[in-house]
């Protein structure tokens, strides 16, 4: 049977889902992801939700991982979330989900600092403190193929990010891996040595608004007015002018820093703030292996469920087509309502 399409599965799967008029979403704090916080702020996501005639209620949630539990655990109509955390948690626990917006990729967001080491290879015997199983997980890995190393050369020690930057500052560890504002944060200390990050692995780390794909399906408008907030605030805040300074300013605020601060952050993030460009990385050809490399990297962790025989168990769709299981597809990039963006049409 030919494979159904994105869209034709959509339209499945809206009859078997109820439209709905009120919905949640949650974030947490991240440059890629302070957006969200604003647009609430400001009004924003409040005025296209009104346009549509439905309500979205925006949360923020201080810990990253229990957000994307708390969505799957379908507390949350969408969250944000990495994808290889859109793989490893939704996705592996049988909860259908779309990337609904694709808002960056880290380029120097994500990193590993070494007290008082100069390279990486430093590392050889350390703790290492970071969210186990998490994309910092995936960088230190990625970081130690590149020096001819494997995890067997260090001990990972799971922490949470809420306690990350104390815990380096109180000088009881070694090592870190991280992301921004906890990175810049600990880069403060005289004794910090960032030895590897993101940029070099550039695009491998995607920063996603996520969505249940069958609550999508349901209520087209949802997806309209979550997309077009968010490139209204993408053109506000990349504007080089007082409301796009000040945007960014209580952006920086919101996230521990200030203008500077969110600046460089920003500087190390590839932001996508036209549709177009997040349009061309999910119809590009690399992003089904670098989906295959998440993929790999994940089932070797276990992360993929004890019944996973491979890495291709979940199906992960996007333009160019499927890796991995197409009975089992959990994980979708589609570019339905950021090419509305893009046409104007939302």
């Amino acid at each position: 049977m030919k494979r159904l399409s994105i869209a034709v599965f959509a339209l499945l799967l809206s009859f078997q889902a109820q439209a709905a008029d009120s919905f949640k979403i949650c974030w947490s704090i991240y440059v890629g992801w302070m957006p969200w916080g604003y647009g609430a702020e400001q009004n924003i996501v409040d005025k296209w939700a009104d346009k549509y005639g439905i309500d979205i209620e925006v949360v923020q949630i201080n810990d990253y991982i229990e957000s994307i539990n708390q969505y799957t655990a379908g507390e949350f109509d969408a969250c944000t979330m990495t994808n290889m955390d859109a793989l490893t948690i939704p996705a592996a626990s049988g909860v259908d989900s779309t990337a609904l917006i694709v808002g960056d990729f880290s380029n120097g967001n994500d990193g590993v600092i070494l007290r008082d080491m100069e390279t990486l290879a430093d590392v050889k015997g350390q703790k290492v403190n970071l969210v186990e199983l998490s994309v910092s997980h995936y960088l230190l890995a990625r970081g130690l193929e590149s020096v001819g190393m494997s995890e067997a050369d260090v001990q990972v020690v799971n922490t949470s990010d809420a306690d990350m930057v104390a815990l380096y500052n109180s000088g009881s560890v070694s090592a870190v891996t991280t992301w921004n504002p906890l990175l810049s944060t600990i880069l403060e200390e005289d004794d910090a040595n960032l030895v590897f990050d993101s940029s070099q692995i550039p695009g491998e780390i995607m920063d996603l608004l996520v969505i249940n794909t069958e609550t999508l399906a349901a209520n087209p408008k949802l997806g309209k007015a979550l997309v077009g907030a968010w490139y209204e605030i993408m053109s506000l805040m990349s504007a080089d002018s007082d409301s796009g300074k000040a945007a960014r300013t209580t952006m920086g605020t919101a996230s521990g820093t200030d203008l500077a601060g969110y600046d460089s952050q920003l500087a190390s993030t590839k932001m996508f703030y036209q549709p177009s460009d997040a349009i061309a990385l999910v119809e590009s050809e690399e992003l089904l292996s670098t989906m295959q490399k998440v993929a790999e990297f994940s089932f070797d962790h276990g992360l993929l469920g004890d019944g996973a025989p491979d890495a291709g168990f979940i199906g992960i769709e996007g333009p160019k087509g499927i890796y991995g299981s197409q009975s089992n597809v959990k994980l979708r990039f589609d570019t339905t309502y950021m090419q509305m963006a893009a046409d104007g049409k939302l």
